[in-house]
């Protein structure tokens, strides 16, 4: 059996990069750390809120690259001269991708309570009817 792709259908055009990014976004490695949520906060916007304890602000970055919205943690070794009888709590780094549609828009980010919130809005897109003339050839 073959696979099926937005190309085998002649009358979905132009949607190439549609597919790309959903192959990309399947082979974006995201583990299953940091914990996340996506909420809909209101019918254009959403929240994604990622479990970051241990990290401080400095440690984090938030990117856009090319429609993805990319969180990395990075947690510097502050270990020392301590000496751990048990580390359960690990400085580990960690890196989660978002695809994000046409029209989303990255807002602000907030720490708080060791929780990182990431907050989304769509706008809506104007309808746009266009009329074609057609010559004689």
């Amino acid at each position: 059996m073959s696979k099926l792709t937005l190309g085998s259908y002649p009358h979905m055009l132009g949607f190439e990069q549609l597919e790309r990014l959903l192959e990309r976004s399947a082979k974006s490695g995201n583990e299953g750390y940091p914990p996340y949520n996506i909420e809909q906060t209101s019918e254009v916007s959403y929240r994604i809120t990622l479990a970051v304890a241990g990290f401080c602000e400095e440690d984090l970055a938030i990117t856009v690259e090319d429609r993805q919205l990319v969180i990395r943690g990075r947690q510097g070794d502050d270990c020392d001269g301590r000496v751990f009888l048990h580390r359960g709590i690990a400085a580990r780094q960690f890196q989660r991708m978002f695809v994000l549609g046409d029209g989303v828009d990255v807002g602000e980010a907030v720490m708080e309570n060791g929780l990182l919130h990431v907050d989304l809005s769509r706008s809506r897109p104007e309808t746009v009817v266009q009329t074609i003339n057609i010559k004689k050839g």
